[in-house]
């Protein structure tokens, strides 16, 4: 478990620093991470690169149903000084064929974006678990081929569903195992 002041302490230490002022966005992060570690579903994984920065890692995916089913997915997530008033920044580094993820990476998730027609957006009563649950949502119920980011995928799925249902899969054996 993490807590803000073994953190404190030991940063405080390595900087030969006594009285360190601790950022809002680092405050709520040690108490998000931990909330969102105890209510991880069993297809999400969180990776931490380094244990004192919170503020940068990882969300594996790893579904199991779907087009996407026995693919990992990783995702780099990225939470900015203006926490929580500005959502994290998500991007997907993992090769991958979806409507709602770009050939680059970019995610299309409503609570990810600041303002969004159907009301879901970022609000700052918004958490990180809130985030791990949206990424991992994308794979099953938020998966939108009639509202596409990747308007090429989707172009193909309206004209044959089956043909880019096997394309998918095809794509998960050979870029997300």
């Amino acid at each position: 478990m993490i807590t803000l002041t073994r953190n404190l302490k030991k940063s405080n230490e390595e900087n030969g620093q006594t009285n360190k002022r601790v950022s809002i966005r680092d405050k709520l992060l040690v108490k998000e991470v931990q909330e969102m570690e105890e209510n991880m579903p069993s297809t999400v994984k969180c990776e931490f690169p380094d244990a004192n920065m919170l503020a940068e890692f990882f969300i594996i995916v790893s579904p199991n149903e779907g087009l996407w089913k026995n693919g990992k997915f990783k995702f780099l997530v990225t939470v900015n000084e203006e926490y929580n008033m500005m959502p994290p920044k998500v991007k997907c580094l993992t090769k991958i064929l979806h409507p709602n993820i770009s050939a680059n990476g970019e995610v299309c998730l409503s609570l990810l974006r600041l303002n969004s027609i159907d009301g879901t957006s970022w609000l700052p009563t918004r958490r990180l678990k809130d985030v791990m649950f949206g990424i991992n949502s994308i794979f099953t119920d938020l998966c939108d081929f009639s509202d596409p980011l990747n308007v090429e995928i989707a172009e193909e799925y309206a004209t044959d569903s089956e043909k880019t249902k096997a394309k998918i899969k095809e794509f998960v054996q050979l870029h997300a195992r």
